[in-house]
């Protein structure tokens, strides 16, 4: 068993009291990711697990998805011993934490049960400690949310086992042993069994003590191995849209579209002071008739939660609101903050740092030395994968003209982030990315 990346607290997060340590009252929460697979229905030498999506490995979505929920403390993957290199690779690469490698079985079940043995305080090798509720997830659903996670384990908690179902899409019909239709089955009455699922520990690892060899060789259900073996009825859970399972290179295309879109569409106005609150608030309604806003911080500073949560929303797009000066301070904290956060940006960063000139009391020369600054650290910060775009504006034109001002603004970054979006998966390697877009200097 090897244990990859740095330990962290849980939070409470809306699942119960907290404890003392921070614990949520009602246990400790860890999750399993079976990811032995060979990947034989998508086809190629490469593990769809591992298959690259936008030049960064599917797994590695799937575990951002679970860091991001700071009450799951341990994530236990399960991975062949051929790949348990790479995986470590990947992990140290895009900075997960809270991770332990343990070595997969032949089969799913497998696979799983070793990753259960990782949390059981009775196994001779486990190191980790013994969760209250543990949740089993496919390695290759990378947009699971939280509040689905949230969902099956505060029902696990009340039945001792919960799964999220879908509605079926398709018919499904038994053939006869000669080829012809014998039953089909009502839709209505039936679901889709998907994942995450969640088990009290103590239940789910019973059920696999007692699990039949053949069971662990062809089971693939494992609400109904509580069922069987511990008569744990599970609590089914309407799960969202996005739960669908990576399984076909198809799937690979979809989910690199997902990304793209949602990179695209989302922006977050940040500021440095409070003053700047009408200029922020008027901004944000304009972007919200065409965009999505993800948030807003008035306190931008390196260790601020805002700014923490910012960078857990997984947002590339910012605005930079800066009324003061031009040392383009807010912009600098933001990108700090991006450059030690865990997981780190895995795309190119898109900021607008929107300046408000005084061209009452500022001289032309002055003028023309805040534009060759922001070209400076427009080429600064290209080095490091950021495309830097300023935009200045008269602050007295500005008070008159705030309905002019403003659409001008959405307009330049609209195309601007449209072209930085478009540009997102045509390049396979991450520092080869700048070459394709120049950073640009607006003007309003």
């Amino acid at each position: 068993m090897e244990r990859a990346g740095g330990a962290r607290g849980l939070a409470e997060a809306g699942l119960g009291g907290g404890g003392e340590s921070g614990v949520p009252a009602a246990g400790a929460v860890a999750a399993v990711l079976p990811a032995g697979g060979c990947g034989e229905r998508l086809g190629g030498p490469t593990p769809k697990q591992f298959c690259p999506v936008l030049g960064r490995p599917l797994i590695s979505y799937t575990l951002q998805a679970l860091q991001r929920v700071s009450w799951i403390k341990d994530i236990v993957v399960a991975v062949t011993s051929e790949n348990m290199d790479m995986m470590a690779a990947i992990v140290q690469r895009y900075r997960h934490q809270r991770v332990t490698l343990v070595e997969a079985g032949t089969t799913r079940h497998r696979s799983i049960f070793n990753g259960l043995k990782a949390l059981a305080g009775d196994h001779p090798h486990s190191r980790l400690p013994t969760p209250t509720v543990v949740i089993i997830h496919d390695a290759v659903r990378p947009f699971v949310e939280e509040d689905v996670l949230a969902s099956v384990v505060a029902a696990a908690r009340d039945h001792g086992a919960a799964g999220a179902i879908r509605p079926l899409v398709s018919t499904v019909i038994t053939p006869s042993a000669d080829g012809c239709l014998e039953q089909s089955l009502d839709r209505a009455k039936h679901r889709a069994s998907e994942m995450p699922q969640a088990f009290l520990f103590d239940v789910i690892y019973r059920a696999y003590c007692q699990c039949s060899d053949h069971d662990m060789e062809f089971g693939t259900e494992c609400l109904h191995l509580a069922l069987k073996y511990c008569h744990t009825k599970a609590k089914l859970v309407d799960g969202s849209p996005d739960l669908w399972k990576v399984t076909y290179k198809r799937d690979l295309y979809a989910m690199e579209s997902i990304i793209k879109d949602k990179i695209s569409q989302q922006i977050c106005v940040v500021a440095d002071t409070e003053e700047d609150a009408e200029c922020i608030a008027f901004l944000q309604g304009l972007l919200k008739k065409e965009l999505e806003v993800q948030g807003t911080s008035v306190t931008l500073c390196p260790n601020g939660q805002d700014l923490q949560k910012i960078i857990l929303g997984d947002c590339y797009n910012f605005v930079c609101i800066n009324m003061k000066n031009s040392d383009f301070r807010p912009p600098r904290q933001l990108l700090a903050g991006l450059a030690s956060a865990a997981p780190s940006p895995f795309y190119p960063v898109a900021v607008v740092s929107v300046y408000f000139l005084d061209s009452q009391n500022v001289s032309l020369s002055e003028k023309m030395k805040e534009v060759m600054e922001m070209k400076d650290f427009a080429k600064e910060v290209k080095k490091q994968n950021v495309f830097f775009y300023g935009v200045l504006i008269h602050f007295p034109q500005f008070l008159t003209q705030k309905d002019k001002t403003f659409p001008s603004l959405w307009i330049f970054f609209t195309r601007k982030s449209s072209s930085f979006s478009g540009k997102l998966g045509s390049i396979d390697d991450r520092p080869k990315r700048s070459s394709y877009l120049d950073s640009a200097l607006g003007f309003c």
